[in-house]
């Protein structure tokens, strides 16, 4: 009998030891990320600047790589990682926002369930602007109004904030524009841009203040900012009028209001979320939820921007 509870306690006692022992799920993997935008894009950049401190914030440190997808506006990317990639947790996806729509509107090139993405988190949660080449003839709103010639406006496809914010102008307070889409990312729109070959493009407002062109050419006069689609005028263009202010203006009726209301949900969304595929365990889910909060608030990371400034 005293051999037997010896058995059994040693038992337990190894047992127990190989719980405490066990190796966190992500020890020894490595993480790929599939961003839908080229090298270089402001989404790539987050993506990347995020990933560099999140691996220490999941148990085991697993290890980031950045795959790039571009293609219809991070629509190639969503689709491969809702179709064509394991709920696996090893596979996250750095896409925009404004697919949402997308999906609601009945786009055809949507092959993905929005609400079934895992969401992770999304680093930003702010709307739109519209910049304008100063040296264009189109000098205010209502130049583009009585324009005889729409201004020009790069994007890269549907979906995107370069196609549907100028779309929604056009829909809710009757400024026409001419987009040209088809540009591979940012990078792209913003040589179009130097080169007078579009003359406006709309943007994020946090993407716009946090790299190069825009922070260039805003010093030097290149451009102006003519609107905002937040509800509220951000600190840093507190004299562009927002896109509510002008839909009672130009008293835009209600429907198109829940209209442009639907369409910049997408603020209360995030422009740039990081999501992951559909059926992911809930311990996973946790885990990456948990780590994209804290990177969002590591002090090393957080304090990048006043580095770079200082060099």
């Amino acid at each position: 009998m005293k051999m037997k509870r010896l058995a059994t306690l040693s038992l337990l006692t190894l047992l127990s030891s190989g719980w405490a022992n066990a190796q966190p799920y992500y020890q020894g993997k490595t993480i790929r990320v599939i961003v839908g935008y080229q090298a270089g894009d402001s989404h790539d950049q987050l993506a990347r600047v995020t990933t560099r401190y999140m691996g220490k914030h999941i148990p085991g440190n697993p290890d980031f790589v950045v795959q790039n997808m571009p293609g219809g506006g991070s629509m190639i990317a969503a689709n491969h990682l809702y179709n064509l990639t394991k709920p696996d947790g090893l596979t996250l996806g750095a896409i925009t926002g404004g697919l949402y729509f997308s999906q609601l509107i009945g786009q055809s090139e949507v092959r993905f369930d929005w609400p079934k993405f895992t969401w992770v988190g999304s680093p930003d949660h702010n709307g739109h602007l519209l910049f304008m080449r100063a040296d264009s003839p189109y000098k205010s709103l209502e130049d583009i109004r009585n324009a005889q010639e729409p201004p020009r406006c790069a994007a890269t496809g549907v979906g995107t904030s370069g196609y549907d914010v100028p779309r929604l102008l056009e829909d809710t307070i009757g400024l026409k524009f001419h987009v040209i889409s088809g540009y591979p990312g940012g990078g792209e729109q913003d040589l179009a841009t130097e080169r007078g070959e579009v003359v406006c493009r709309a943007i994020s407002i946090d993407g716009y203040f946090s790299r190069e062109p825009y922070l260039s050419w805003l010093k030097k006069g290149f451009v102006r900012i003519l609107l905002q689609t937040s509800r509220q005028r951000d600190h840093r263009i507190p004299d562009v009028p927002t896109l509510y202010e002008l839909m009672d203006k130009y008293k835009t009726p209600a429907t198109k209001r829940r209209f442009a209301t639907a369409y910049l949900g997408v603020g209360a969304i995030g422009q740039r979320p990081i999501v992951s595929t559909p059926g992911l365990p809930a311990d996973r889910v946790k885990i990456l939820r948990d780590a994209h909060a804290r990177t969002m608030k590591d002090p090393e990371l957080l304090a990048k921007p006043k580095n770079e400034a200082g060099k």
